[in-house]
């Protein structure tokens, strides 16, 4: 087993197309001022506290980098990371420009929490190596359309609310032909209830949603994708 792979959870469906990262290694490893952590490090979790962040920029050979509290200042630091594969902004975000994030050209995998002051995400399409892309409760992120750019290029997709707040979106649509293998979509309010867009995703092995249709609506996804894992499938026993 590889450094990388001691990293993630158990090889469970979900973890595994979330990306999720142990839990005891990230409590292991958190540290509240970028002084803590070595310059050799390739691993990180770091909370910001004020101006603790200062530093991380240095912390050159970082690839997975799992950060609380994210500021303008601290997002600014963290673009300089050129090295980093694995990105998680945690809540609080209170940055307002992503455009730093196209200096990372190897990111595969980038969560992103609660970008309250984010009102553009577009530069998340300059990132060319990135497969697997999380938003939570973002208050601006009104649609899906302005994700069709990465339709042939990533493996899971989150666009999701929160414990607290359910995320309104339009539709499915700009999701067809999406080569995706997972779709996350927990706390989310569809206004059309249309599924069927999903059909088109060639390779989509598994549906996490919120019971955001009616029963007949999943059945008709169903009837058109058998293949596909889905909680509801089960629960409304089609």
């Amino acid at each position: 087993m590889s450094t990388d792979d001691q990293l993630f959870s158990p090889d469970d469906p979900v973890y595994r197309y979330r990306v999720t990262l142990d839990h005891g290694w990230l409590r292991n490893h958190f540290v509240d001022r970028a002084e803590a952590i070595p310059l050799d490090a390739e691993f990180a979790v770091l909370g910001r506290e004020k101006t603790s962040h200062r530093g991380i920029g240095q912390r050159r050979r970082l690839r997975t980098l799992v950060a609380g509290a994210v500021n303008q200042d601290f997002l600014d630091e963290i673009c300089e990371l050129k090295e980093l594969h694995h990105l998680e902004l945690g809540w609080p975000v209170t940055a307002t420009d992503l455009s730093g994030l196209r200096q990372l050209q190897h990111l595969a995998v980038l969560k992103i929490d609660s970008p309250r002051n984010i009102t553009d995400f577009t530069p998340i399409l300059d990132l060319p190596a990135l497969r697997s892309l999380f938003i939570e409760n973002a208050k601006h992120l009104a649609s899906l359309d302005w994700l069709v750019p990465l339709k042939g290029r990533l493996r899971s997709l989150g666009i999701e609310g929160s414990i607290w707040t359910v995320k309104a979106l339009p539709s499915l649509k700009p999701l067809a032909g999406f080569g995706f293998e997972a779709l996350f979509l927990t706390s989310v309010r569809l206004k059309d209830k249309d599924l069927t867009p999903l059909a088109d995703c060639p390779n989509l092995k598994l549906l996490a949603c919120a019971r955001f249709a009616p029963k007949a609506n999943f059945e008709a996804l169903k009837a058109l994708r058998p293949d596909i894992q889905c909680t509801w499938f089960e629960k409304y026993e089609i």
